[in-house]
């Protein structure tokens, strides 16, 4: 369309229109593009269409401008040294680059140039282009736009000139078309009268024959232009109108109907809107993340979730990330807020700690809140968390299988004010990171991927802005309440169809998880009862009671058939009742690193089991990490999932499905590194990667089936897996038949072969091969025959 609006943009030129006060958006039909709607800064509106229709994007083409760009790398500080170094390059580069032009036959009175440089903080690897200026106006450039883009500044930090670019631009020439003589605004002759459907109505509208017309007659709306290659539909309350160049420009000439504006009631519409708005929100906010983190673990794996908050810290919606995170990122909202009443725009925070709403260490949560003009208190509240790579522990990546309190984990963080003010408190956290019984292993990497959790905030931040000024404060904060009203009657109807039920589900290492599910239809709520679950366990399996809620907020969520977002009006209709001291939800000090992994699927699991509607999927995320001071890799695998069964609204199968094999299951929503950038980061190799055939349960419908995988070491590290399923397996329902148990082992380059439990920790030497094969998913109902 670009070529199509700068063929319109210079015929306006040419005509004497101020082309500043208008907005252009170009359209085609089957003959191709052939028209632009103009909005004037009055709110005047206007169609141009050209008589050349199929051709007038070649056309705009060919008027388009020239440009030719030249960069150098400089790599110098900011200062006026380099400034005055550069100059002479600088003057090289814009006579290379107009030379260029001139070779391409652009006349010299017709080009321009522009002079960027590409600026980073130093020490940093993002640079932003900004116009070359003085140094005070080149770095407040930089700091404006790093400030809109990261939301934060590092005002201790120099500023480096990575590069120095020269852009010379060539003009297009305007157009030169003949005028012809106009009539006096005469009526075009109309060839007949037919029907044409517009505003829900029928209407007698001429059809005039473009052939026929001249310059300067008018053709009243309702109406239909007919030509050679394009049809033009004039609307009621419009006309066109034929101009001495032979163009035909649409215009209307009747007031639009006042629209009414959108109130703070619910309407089902506007709730399909918002819904929407809501989770496109947090979707761009996960791709900011994914774009701008350093780790492989947040930008290929996406063990990263983005959500939004209402200033009461409920979740109102999330793009569809990872489930463990964003059912208890809530808690993570309100600590900020119970113990920071004096926060002010440009603060954003930090925590990990799984006993004030943190999941485990390894899960970072960035908490930003959010302003508006002439409110002294946030509104809302965005929020990022994201599994960093390490943050410390016994074991390089931070998932210690042998932990037995929380210090052994990594480094706490607890409320810590990562910018203050605008300003990143760097030396601070850094610090921080370097701190413990067992800090950081890489804190530049933390710092790194947490600049991009700030940047994601920023960027919900922003967005969130743009649809109260679009919208109006008390309608975007009323249908955040309507979203969540909608989740909670959602819910509501499914209880309905639920009965009561129970379940216990033994885990590998001899704990239980045991639920009662317990229905009231007639208040349409359930009671979902973990006692008898284990007491608080001396190992790593304790679960934060924020993760255990996120378990029951999946799981209900997943039996809505409607498309809405998972927010906290899901969890109106339950009561959760968590023992205190349980393995779910457990006193400090213990240890919680494979709480959020392992026991939140086995909490899944178990509850699934207590609704009877689908078999166990693998109870287990595989968790695989390897590492030295150097190097520090985690990563899920996937498995197996449950096969299950669709009731009706009264709890009757009406059909049922197969698992799905090698899949990420539950409370897990990563994916694996590519290979190739598996390999091109760590000194390992992948040999092979391949469904375990047959490991998924058998059943009228089966188990979804594991798989195998190989990796390969070139350098000696320490490897370590976390897991559950090697003893107990994926259960089946119904009569069917559970899933393949999973295997752990180590493959000697000598031959020989090192079989591990469910949790476990290796030296890998020079060639040794860690092989996973994970469970197959249970099956549902009796086997045939």
């Amino acid at each position: 369309m670009g070529s199509m609006a700068n063929a319109i943009k210079k015929i306006s030129v040419a005509r004497g229109y101020d082309v500043t006060r208008y907005t252009l958006q170009c359209f085609g039909g089957a003959g191709g593009q052939h028209a632009c709607l103009v909005a004037d800064a009055l709110g005047m509106t206007r169609v141009f269409v050209h008589p050349l229709a199929g051709v007038l994007s070649a056309y705009g083409m060919g008027l388009a401008d020239q440009r030719v760009m030249r960069e150098a790398a400089v790599e110098r500080p900011l200062n006026e040294a380099a400034l005055e170094a550069l100059a002479a390059q600088v003057e090289a580069l814009e006579r290379e680059a107009r030379e260029d032009l001139l070779a391409q036959g652009v006349n010299t009175r017709h080009v321009s140039t522009e002079r960027r440089v590409r600026v980073r903080y130093e020490g940093t690897d993002t640079a932003l282009s900004v116009p070359l200026g003085t140094v005070a106006q080149t770095r407040a450039a930089f700091e404006a736009a790093y400030r809109q883009r990261f939301a934060f500044l590092m005002p201790d930090r120099g500023l480096v000139i990575e590069a120095v670019s020269v852009e010379a631009v060539g003009a297009g020439e305007a157009p030169v078309e003949p005028r012809q003589a106009e009539a006096s605004d005469a009526p075009a002759p109309v060839t007949a009268q037919v029907r044409m459907f517009s505003g829900a109505r029928w209407w007698s509208a001429s059809l005039v024959i473009r052939e026929q017309t001249r310059p300067g007659h008018v053709i009243a709306g309702p109406a239909i232009i007919a030509e050679r290659n394009a049809t033009t539909v004039v609307e009621p309350g419009w006309q066109a109108r034929v101009t001495a160049l032979n163009h035909l420009v649409l215009e209307r000439v009747e007031a639009r109907t006042q629209r009414k504006a959108i109130g703070t009631s619910v309407d089902p519409v506007m709730l399909e809107v918002f819904n929407n708005l809501f989770m496109n929100i947090a979707e761009q906010m996960g791709l900011q993340l994914q774009n701008t983190a350093y780790s492989v673990n947040i930008k290929e794996r996406l063990d990263f979730s983005c959500a939004l908050f209402d200033g009461e810290g409920n979740l109102i919606a999330n793009a569809p990330h990872m489930p463990v995170h964003l059912g208890s990122m809530s808690e993570s909202i309100k600590t900020v807020i119970a113990r920071n009443p004096g926060m002010r725009a440009g603060d954003v925070y930090v925590l990990n700690d799984p006993y004030h709403g943190g999941t485990h260490l390894p899960d970072v949560t960035v908490v930003t809140p959010v302003f508006l003009d002439g409110h002294a208190r946030p509104l809302f509240y965005v929020g990022s968390r994201g599994h960093h790579a390490d943050i410390g522990g016994t074991t390089p990546g931070s998932m210690p299988p042998f932990s037995t309190r929380i210090e052994e984990e990594g480094v706490q963080i607890d409320n810590f004010k990562l910018v203050d003010g605008g300003v990143l408190r760097e030396k601070e956290i850094l610090a921080l990171l370097a701190s413990g019984e067992y800090p950081s292993r890489n804190p530049q990497q933390n710092l790194a991927d947490l600049k991009a959790q700030i940047a994601a905030n920023e960027k919900g931040v922003q967005e969130l802005r743009k649809m109260v000024e679009q919208f109006g404060l008390d309608v975007v904060q009323a249908y955040m309440g309507h979203v969540q009203d909608n989740a909670e009657e959602s819910v509501r109807r499914v209880i309905t169809a639920l009965k009561d039920g129970q379940f216990t589900l033994p885990l590998d290492n001899g704990a239980r998880i045991q639920v009662a599910i317990r229905v009231n239809r007639v208040q349409r709520s359930a009671v979902i009862d973990f006692t008898g679950t284990s007491p608080q366990l001396h190992n790593n399996f304790n679960a934060p009671k924020a993760v255990c809620m996120a378990a029951v907020l999946y799981v209900f969520r997943t039996l809505v058939g409607d498309d809405i977002p998972l927010n906290a009006g899901c969890l109106k209709p339950l009561e959760v009742i968590i023992p205190e001291g349980s393995m779910l939800n457990p006193h400090p000090p213990a240890s919680v690193v494979a709480g959020n992994v392992e026991t939140s699927t086995c909490i899944t699991n178990a509850l699934y089991g207590a609704l009877g509607v689908l078999a166990a999927s693998q109870c287990t995320m595989n968790n695989f990490t390897f590492g030295n001071e150097r190097y520090q890799y985690y990563e899920t695998i996937s498995g197996g999932s449950g096969a299950g069964v669709y009731t009706d609204d009264q709890g009757r199968v009406v059909d049922g499905f197969d698992g799905t094999s090698v899949v990420q299951t539950h409370m897990t929503n990563s994916r694996l590194t590519d290979p190739e950038v598996l390999e091109f980061r760590y000194p390992v190799r992948l040999d092979s990667y391949e469904i375990r055939r047959g490991s998924g349960g058998a059943g009228r419908w089966r188990g979804g089936d594991g798989g195998v995988r190989r990796i390969r070491f070139l350098e000696p590290m320490t490897a370590s897996i976390l897991s559950n399923g090697r003893t107990v397996p994926a259960f089946g329902l119904a009569g069917g038949e559970p899933g393949a148990l999973g295997v752990n082992r180590v493959e000697r380059a000598d031959g020989s072969v090192e079989v591990l439990a469910h949790i476990g920790s290796t030296e890998m030497g020079v060639g040794d091969v860690f092989v996973i094969e994970t469970p197959g998913g249970g099956g549902w109902g009796a086997p045939a025959g």
